[in-house]
């Protein structure tokens, strides 16, 4: 299944590179929350949808760009969690950093998480307890969390929060890169960050596929009260994460 989500979320990429490289006509809207997504949102999402369809018909899928009745999903164990194209705002920017998300979700942990950078042409992916990095040779190499003594500190290129400032000066050597979408996830899966802090709101599709990848590799997603990031529907009352930290370690 792993194999077929990737080659799905590579086919979306595709799809996004064909009008972020012409000059197809983009179709920009804005969310309630001022938000943009465009044409090309929705036909990623339509090649997602479809494709996971065909693989498993009977798990529900539950997309960034879908209208849901959360009291319905709130009675799903099992379901899919899709951002079609996670950066939209990097994707109108030109800057490359922007990602298809997909990840499976079993009684409210993510299990399987592909993303897949189509400007770089760089797929991650996890299964359980594995992680992989699979580049545009089309080598997959497994990828592990890594240390370092002055930590590279990942921040959002597109979003900012006041308590972001009061968590910096609490830290003493960082350094520090801001990077779009789910991209900041991959890094540090990867070993070339340590820490992620997300003050404000993201929603679960934002985060589940990273989380999924991360914690394959070794890493951890915490809340800032010190739970586990949690994606149980039953437990929840929206789609809304509150904060979190993502991290190589305990003691990052």
């Amino acid at each position: 299944m792993l194999d077929q989500i990737c080659q799905l979320a590579r086919s979306a990429g595709n799809t996004i590179m064909s009008f972020y490289n012409s000059e197809k006509r983009l179709n920009i809207f804005y969310k309630s929350d001022k938000s943009p997504i465009t044409n090309v949102d929705r036909e990623a999402n339509n090649i997602i949808k479809k494709g996971l369809a065909l693989i498993d018909p009977k798990i529900p899928i539950i997309s960034e760009e879908g209208l849901y009745d959360f009291k319905i999903c709130k009675s799903w164990n099992n379901y899919w969690l899709v951002d079609p194209l996670d950066g939209t705002k990097e994707f109108l920017k030109k800057n490359g950093e922007f990602t298809v998300n997909i990840s499976l979700i079993k009684n409210g942990i993510p299990v399987l998480g592909v993303i897949y950078a189509p400007f770089f042409d760089v797929l991650y992916c996890s299964f359980e307890k594995n992680a992989w990095k699979e580049t545009k040779l089309g080598l997959r190499e497994k990828i592990y969390v890594s240390n370092q003594n002055i930590p590279l500190l990942i921040t959002s290129r597109s979003h900012s929060h006041n308590k972001l400032n009061d968590y910096l000066e609490k830290i003493k050597n960082y350094k520090i890169k801001k990077l779009g979408s789910s991209l900041k996830f991959c890094l540090i899966a990867e070993g070339k960050a340590q820490i992620y802090p997300r003050f404000g709101n993201t929603h679960i599709w934002d985060t589940a596929a990273g989380h999924a990848i991360v914690v394959a590799a070794g890493g951890i997603v915490r809340t800032w009260t010190g739970d586990t990031l949690n994606y149980l529907l039953s437990s929840r009352s929206s789609f809304i994460n509150s904060g979190f930290y993502v991290s190589a370690s305990e003691t990052c």
